[in-house]
């Protein structure tokens, strides 16, 4: 199972940073928000969750579950909601503004 998570991750980042790499904003946002995905569940993997475990400390429980990496992985997922709605109104204003989606590297022959 483990290796299965650790594939899906590493997939996810790979996808990710490949469509952060193409020059339309679209891409370079769902890239974003994959790679915060992966990031996300990497987070929530490495807290190595116990099912049917009490997150608190009980004494007629066997053990617990450590509730950090599940507080972890819900603030980035209201960070990087936030984030992606950030960067969709800027790409909307500059595909408004410019009248296209491209992201332009080129410096306009400033020198």
């Amino acid at each position: 199972m483990e290796a299965l998570i650790a594939a899906a991750i590493g997939l996810m980042t790979a996808g990710g940073i490949y469509l952060m790499l193409r020059r339309r904003t679209f891409p370079v946002i769902i890239g974003l928000s994959l790679l915060s995905y992966a990031v996300n569940l990497f987070l929530f993997v490495a807290g190595r969750l116990a099912p049917g475990l009490p997150p608190i400390i009980s004494k007629t429980a066997a053990g617990y579950t450590d509730p950090l990496p599940q507080a972890l992985v819900l603030t980035a997922i209201v960070i990087s909601f936030g984030m992606t709605a950030v960067l969709v109104l800027m790409a909307l204003g500059a595909y408004l503004t410019g009248g296209d989606a491209r992201i332009d590297l080129d410096d306009g022959g400033a020198e």
